[in-house]
């Protein structure tokens, strides 16, 4: 079993940038990396990568498509042709290769907000527009779920060359179902809309959640998606760099390759090496015991803001290591990310960054010990009593 509880003193490496951008004073909870080292399997393979001494250009052999499509299959029977594997410099870069070659400025991007804070940088990095599809915020209690406007969806989505999805959904934690996934691929093949799914977080499931990849619906849907997959949060690695595209629709990937090639987007050696390892399935004992960990940290979260904080909305996440707060109800004025950093010493994200529907919300980070964890907690709580 590895020791989560455990965390490198994080302030040490001056490059770290959730430790270094606020002050010495401010515990962060932001940036969504995890304070946890990378499994020793991967760790090994960059010191022996160290020690050999050359650091010559590496481009991205077949062995790494293979692994990332065996990947797929051992984890969810996704058979993938290795050919139909692209490796990126990351999912951002991902999705912006795709909105370049896919979309126009009469067909943007849609996505379902509040959404990650990179999503809205597409429109301005390719020219294009972005067509917002607000997900439907129900409240039970002081527990938020989110669900879709279908007649919404289907009206905007028609307007788009591209639906970017965020799945499991970053910042809100959902894992859709597969009667949801088939239901909004089906409104975008039949409106011509090429669908990218952002599956970064797709390993890091909570509790007893299942995750299926939208690609691994049906040879029909398949053949209109983009997937995003990356080892970076999985594994704890995201400075490395590294990801890939699977597009199993050889003109779709063709489109993308060129777009790809023309960008002169390379990965740098460490990332392709971390890749291979993560990917091998030589972390997965490591990856069972960080998302039972998780999972108690989100149950402690959700405790704690249920028990100290009663005015506070929270989600239950599906997946990842993030939770949303919803800070509408209490007496705070202003920005509560503000509010937190100033008077609770606390840097968490600015929920008005995953859109509109974000003001008065944050985003937590818990991936990180139970320890700082409920130190945070405990700080945001006294800060809310004092007003």
């Amino acid at each position: 079993m590895t020791n989560f509880n455990n965390t490198p003193d994080r302030r040490k490496n001056i490059n770290i940038t959730k430790w270094s951008y606020y002050g010495k004073d401010v515990l962060p909870m932001w940036v969504a990396d995890m304070d946890f080292p990378a499994p020793k399997p991967i760790l090994d393979e960059l010191h022996k990568r160290i020690d050999h001494g050359v650091m010559g250009y590496e481009i991205p052999a077949r062995p790494l498509q293979e692994i990332a499509a065996a990947r797929m299959d051992r984890l969810y029977r996704w058979k993938v042709d290795p050919d139909a594997v692209r490796v990126v410099t990351g999912i951002v870069s991902g999705f912006s290769v795709a909105a370049r070659a896919f979309c126009s400025p009469k067909k943007g991007v849609a996505m379902q907000t509040p959404v990650y804070n990179e999503f809205h940088e597409v429109k301005n990095n390719v020219g294009i527009p972005q067509i917002d599809i607000p997900l439907v915020k129900n409240i039970k209690g002081n527990i938020l779920k989110y669900e879709i406007d279908w007649d919404l969806f289907e009206k905007r989505v028609k307007k788009a060359g591209m639906f970017l999805l965020c799945n499991p959904h970053n910042p809100l934690g959902i894992i859709f179902s597969r009667k949801e996934l088939t239901r909004m691929a089906e409104i975008c093949i039949r409106n011509d809309v090429l669908i990218v799914s952002d599956e970064i977080h797709s390993e890091l499931i909570l509790g007893e959640n299942k995750f299926t990849p939208m690609a691994k619906l049906s040879r029909e849907i398949e053949k209109h998606v983009i997937t995003l997959v990356s080892p970076s949060k999985t594994f704890n690695v995201p400075g490395l760099f590294c990801g890939f595209a699977i597009i199993p629709d050889k003109e779709l990937r063709d489109r993308y390759t060129t777009e790809l090639e023309h960008l002169r987007l390379h990965v740098g050696s460490m990332g392709l090496h971390a890749a291979y390892v993560g990917f091998s399935g030589k972390c997965d004992g490591w990856l069972r015991d960080l998302n039972r960990y998780l999972t108690g940290n989100r149950d402690f979260l959700v405790d704690y803001v249920t028990k100290y904080m009663p005015n506070v909305r929270t989600t239950i996440p599906d997946a990842t290591y993030l939770g949303w707060l919803d800070f509408t109800q209490t007496e705070i004025e202003g920005s509560p990310f503000e509010f937190f950093k100033e008077k609770a010493k606390v840097a968490l994200s600015e929920g008005k960054i995953f859109g509109k529907e974000g003001a008065g919300h944050t985003r937590i980070n818990f991936g990180t010990s139970r320890a700082i964890l409920k130190e945070g907690l405990d700080k945001m709580r006294k800060a809310m009593e004092s007003i």
